[in-house]
């Protein structure tokens, strides 16, 4: 199988392909990488991969010719990004995946790498897939749109609506919230919490991936669908997480009054996705011992992702 993945030098990007690699599949990554290079290097010499250095807003029709599957991750990613940069934003996410999609054959399979951050507010439900979207921030409202047209104008979709990723990766990303509280518990030796008891949902990297993987290998169930992939046993509050990483590192929880620029508050079902026999297999305690072992020693260096920052 011949696999093409936009953004697949990034933090879930670089797992998925070693997935893919490992199945055997044909693999061309393209990437800018803003983020260097180091955590591909060590794929470079496997025969069955092609890395190009391109921008997702590129001419990408030559390379999708032959392509039987395409993995869209590339993406300006985040609140903080999309805020700072609202234009880049909507020209990556929205206009680049629409010029993606309109290149596309009907029969080659589109996978595109959707969140459930767009759920934003919705304290008193349980949220899934059939849910109601008007998602308020800019990161959230081009992925909106960017999963609208990739169901509307490309039959052969799979939009997955992924859970904040947690977890170590070899590009990682100390941004994201499980993976943030741990560093700075360890850094700062506490935990300032704003809106404690607001919930979100989370998933391991490993089990995303897995969640990638299954798109391919049920395709036929799944294509023209939504699903959201993580686990319920995984919705937890800022609170909670707290709580669990003090487990493992002494610090402190304090919780403030102040206002939480990002207020999403939600619980999801993922009912859809475990129909078809989908779970995860790691848990928050195990993915905050993995957590708590990197930033032991790590720090973000020089062209690493202290870009990000």
């Amino acid at each position: 199988m011949k696999v093409l993945v936009t953004g697949g030098a990034g933090y879930k990007g670089i797992k998925i392909v070693e997935a893919l690699l490992a199945r055997g599949c044909d693999v061309t990554v393209i990437d800018t990488f803003y983020f260097g290079f180091t955590p591909i290097l060590h794929l470079v010499t496997n025969p069955k991969l092609k890395i190009l250095r391109k921008d997702v807003r590129d001419d990408l029709r030559p390379l999708l010719s032959d392509q039987d599957a395409v993995i869209h991750l590339a993406g300006l990613s985040g609140f903080p990004a999309c805020v700072a940069n609202p234009g880049v934003a909507i020209a990556v996410n929205v206009d680049a995946t629409e010029r993606l999609v309109k290149s596309l054959g009907k029969g080659q399979l589109l996978i595109f790498a959707s969140t459930t951050a767009m759920y934003e507010v919705a304290p008193e439900v349980e949220v899934d897939e059939t849910t109601v979207l008007h998602p308020a921030g800019m990161y959230t409202k081009t992925k909106l749109l960017a999963e609208n047209i990739c169901l509307n104008e490309h039959e052969n979709t799979i939009a997955l609506r992924l859970a904040t990723v947690m977890g170590v990766a070899p590009r990682m990303r100390s941004n994201l919230l499980v993976n943030d509280f741990v560093a700075r518990a360890i850094n700062d030796r506490s935990l300032v919490l704003y809106h404690a008891d607001a919930k979100r949902t989370f998933i391991h990297i490993d089990d995303c991936v897995r969640g990638y993987m299954m798109s391919i290998d049920r395709q036929s169930e799944m294509h023209g669908g939504i699903f959201n992939v993580g686990s319920n046993s995984l919705n937890y509050s800022k609170r909670q997480i707290a709580e669990e990483i003090a487990k493992h590192v002494e610090c402190d929880i304090i919780v403030s009054k102040a206002a939480d620029k990002d207020s999403r508050n939600f619980t999801v079902s993922f009912a859809k996705i475990k129909a078809l026999g989908y779970d995860v297999s790691i848990s928050l305690e195990d993915t905050v011992e993995e957590l708590v072992k990197l930033y032991r020693f790590y720090r973000p260096g020089p062209g690493d992702e202290s870009l990000v920052f």
